[in-house]
């Protein structure tokens, strides 16, 4: 039996049709109902968004919804028939439930966990969690990332430019060497055994990561298995910088 972190609900299956203002996506069902689906990811999904796949949409029962779908799952061919998750919601609840089992023992030890600490030079940013424990000299200052971008079994990230990831490196950077800083790069798909900068999206931040981690960031590339039952962590990918 297959202990998952992570457990999905009811899924339905289907074909993506479109993808469109980021939010939306049109899939048909497997009954031929098409639906309307939101689209819970910002980014461009580069890779991961190809009309005709197979893919999995959850059901809400909040009537207050304009959508009632959302849509989880998405089936890529890259190397096999593999599962990658696009709710970018789930990286953080699938972590936090990891973190309370301690299953990233290059953390150490920790007693309390904090999410959406406010932290950085202007204050005005929130890091996803704060690890601290009576035995440990530093806390930690953990930020997550979610990863689905993908060349063969290389595992990327950025898969656009991003700003926002450029200012989280530098703020973490300067937190070193008073704490611990931590990236951690959530492998939303389990085809993937290394990871790298995503140099040809962000060149920016491939050149920040390598300069923070000269400093002492701590890269955590996290794999997990993904598919419609739900979510398990697989382990680290070799860090390719």
């Amino acid at each position: 039996m297959i202990d998952w972190l992570y457990n999905y609900p009811p899924l339905y299956p289907g074909i993506l049709l479109k993808r469109y203002k980021r939010f939306f996506a049109d899939v048909e069902l497997a009954s031929g109902e098409v639906v309307t689906a939101h689209c819970p990811n910002t980014g461009p999904m580069t890779g991961v968004s190809t009309i005709g796949s197979l893919v999995q949409l959850s059901l809400s029962d909040n009537p207050k919804r304009k959508l009632a779908y959302t849509l989880e799952l998405i089936q890529v061919h890259d190397n096999e028939p593999t599962w990658v998750g696009v709710n970018t919601a789930l990286p953080n609840r699938v972590v936090k439930l990891a973190l309370a089992k301690h299953l990233f023992p290059e953390l150490g030890d920790y007693n309390h966990i904090k999410g959406e600490v406010v932290y950085g030079q202007d204050k005005k940013s929130r890091v996803d969690f704060f690890l601290t424990g009576s035995d440990q000299e530093r806390p930690i200052y953990l930020e997550v990332k979610n990863t689905t971008f993908a060349e063969g079994r290389l595992a990327l990230f950025p898969d656009t430019e991003t700003t926002r990831g450029q200012k989280h490196l530098r703020e973490l950077m300067a937190l070193l060497p008073l704490t611990r800083a931590v990236m951690l790069y959530f492998i939303n798909r389990s085809d993937c055994t290394e990871f790298a900068p995503g140099d040809m999206t962000d060149p920016t931040y491939g050149k920040l990561l390598r300069d923070a981690i000269a400093l002492g960031l701590e890269v955590l590339p996290c794999r997990f298995d993904v598919s419609p039952e739900g979510i398990r962590y697989l382990g680290l990918a070799k860090l390719k910088i």
